[in-house]
């Protein structure tokens, strides 16, 4: 059992009316509440921004989550907001850094969208252009791209390169079907992912799992939570946290190891 209000969750869509998660600011409670009982005590709220079909601007987001967190407080529902965005990958992302929020206050951190179907061939070059100017991105949901479901090799490269990778919570419990479940978990043991997040949009087909996705680290190894709430809480202050990443190919290992900071 996670302790209460203890887990930091980078990755959720809480706010209300600014994109696919919750329609209405009486939803919105509906999912803090739900997310207080999960054991979640901080949220980082990532609406989607530069997708095809919302834009999120970072002083809209800074806005929301002010008025959010201000809700919050008066139902005295114990959550800590931050704002931030879910940044989806575009060959124009490096002209629009000013208006990108990072994961934490500095924006040492971006959580990075890639499409679901495929991986796009200049993402590469856009994680190399953000390294140089001091960020790391961290690639969300890289076990529901169906580009990287058929090649984790892929993902692997990214690692390598220098990006970190965040896997959803509903997915390592079983909620995308099992090829998805099955490859959230290998980049765990892997190395090649080094947070969980909710990614959570409503009470009801896309809830919280948080506690369940930690017991699921634990089952695959004992000391996986800790490791996993220390990188989301490193994270979220800015602080670099330790990579070792093993190669994955389609479902097989490699003895080949990649480690950096």
């Amino acid at each position: 059992m996670m302790e209460t209000n203890q887990l930091v969750d980078l990755h959720c869509h809480i706010l209300p009316s600014v994109d696919d998660g919750p329609q209405s600011l009486e939803a919105a409670i509906e999912l803090a509440i739900e997310a207080v009982a999960d054991g979640v005590g901080y949220i980082l709220a990532t609406p989607h921004h530069l997708d095809r079909h919302y834009t999120n601007h970072a002083v809209t987001v800074r806005q929301a989550v002010k008025a959010f967190q201000t809700e919050l407080t008066r139902r005295q529902i114990q959550l800590t907001l931050f704002p931030s965005q879910e940044i989806h990958v575009t060959g124009q992302l490096m002209a629009r850094l000013d208006d990108v929020l990072g994961m934490d206050a500095e924006g040492k951190f971006l959580l990075l969208e890639l499409p679901h179907e495929m991986v796009p061939n200049y993402v590469n070059e856009i994680v190399f252009q953000l390294l140089c100017r001091g960020i790391t991105p961290i690639i969300a949901h890289p076990e529901r791209n169906d580009q990287i479901l058929a090649s984790p090799q892929i993902l692997f490269d990214l690692v390598r390169q220098g990006a970190l990778a965040q896997v959803t919570a509903t997915s390592l419990v079983g909620g995308f079907g099992r090829r998805v479940q099955r490859l959230a978990k290998q980049l765990v043991v892997g190395g090649l992912a080094q947070v969980v997040g909710s990614d959570a949009h409503a009470s009801k087909d896309r809830a919280f799992a948080m506690t369940r996705a930690y017991q699921v680290l634990a089952a695959i190894e004992p000391g996986l939570p800790e490791q996993f709430k220390s990188n989301a809480k490193n994270l979220l202050n800015g602080e670099e946290i330790r990579v070792t990443a093993t190669k994955v190919s389609k479902g097989s290992y490699f003895s080949w190891f990649y480690k950096g900071v």
